[in-house]
């Protein structure tokens, strides 16, 4: 293959990988049940005029898989962060100690892990459509290639190799999707 189409494989799996990546980073924020400073990961505070990530204005750790601990580096913002978590409307009740945030977290209900279930497959299909995106990208590419006189057989290959990075992103989606429900369902 020449180096066209071997820099088309290499843009289109970078592509995919980020898909991935992506993927991953959404099922972090899709509890499972046990308590992980992950759910906080969206939550954003209003600190000194500014929006920040609470992992900003707080250290966040977990004692046991039951609670979630915030312990703000300012005092002061103890009522902004609690605030923020109840503004993210992740389900939690905040209980403020003054100087720090215990969450208790609450065992999933079978209807809340159902609905869970359904979002990580939303947030699956979600990253299927970029790998496919990033195929259609890598064809049409490919076919630039093809008429600026690439050879018809080089083309042919690549647009094969372009399908079976695909099918193994897809199989990869769908195995990291398969994991996460059993994480879900687990009681």
């Amino acid at each position: 293959m020449t180096d066209e189409a071997e820099f088309v494989l290499d843009t289109a799996r970078e592509q995919m990988e980020n898909s991935m990546t992506h993927l991953e980073k959404e099922f972090a924020k899709i509890r499972a049940g046990k308590a992980s400073p992950s759910m906080l990961g969206g939550v954003i505070v209003e600190y000194y005029g500014t929006y920040v990530p609470i992992e900003q204005t707080a250290n966040i750790n977990t004692p046991d898989a039951r609670q979630i601990i915030v312990q703000p580096f300012d005092r002061s913002s103890i009522g902004a962060i609690e605030k923020a978590i109840m503004a993210a409307n992740l389900g939690f009740n905040p209980s403020n100690e003054g100087d720090q945030i215990r969450i208790n977290v609450p065992p999933l209900t079978e209807e809340r892990r159902k609905g869970l279930v359904k979002m990580a497959k939303v947030e699956s299909e979600e990253a299927k459509i970029s790998v496919r995106a990033a195929r259609r990208q890598a064809n049409e590419e490919a076919k630039a290639l093809e008429k600026a006189g690439a050879p018809e057989d080089d083309i042919k290959r690549l647009v094969e190799k372009i399908q079976e990075l695909t099918d193994e992103f897809i199989k990869k989606v769908d195995h990291f999707t398969d994991l996460k429900e059993k994480d879900i369902l687990t009681v």
